[in-house]
């Protein structure tokens, strides 16, 4: 299984709008691979958001940036950022709701 760990930080009073854009996108996630996806907010930062992914392989992450839905997501979330990320991979080695771990 492959894990992604990510930041971002949104432009001043754009983190609402942008976490509805990660999460109208994500109905097809699961037929492409997808064994969690958790979108959080920064509680002490008001301008940031936390994304953690479980995927059956990075291939299926990969794959899922072509889907036309996440396409709309990316593109409408970005003008709202600063451009200020982190990210992270990991293997990920089990866990609660991965199935199969």
């Amino acid at each position: 299984m492959y894990g992604y760990i990510a930041s971002m930080r949104t432009r001043p009073g754009e983190r609402d709008e942008v976490v509805a854009h990660l999460l109208k996108s994500i109905d097809g996630l699961p037929a492409a691979g997808c064994l969690s996806y958790v979108v959080g907010e920064c509680p002490d930062d008001d301008d940031r958001i936390w994304v953690t992914e479980v995927w059956e392989s990075a291939e299926h992450h990969a794959s899922s940036l072509e889907l036309p839905e996440t396409k709309a997501a990316i593109a409408a979330a970005m003008p709202l950022l600063t451009g200020e990320f982190t990210r992270q991979e990991t293997r990920v080695v089990g866990g609660v709701g991965l199935g199969g771990s």
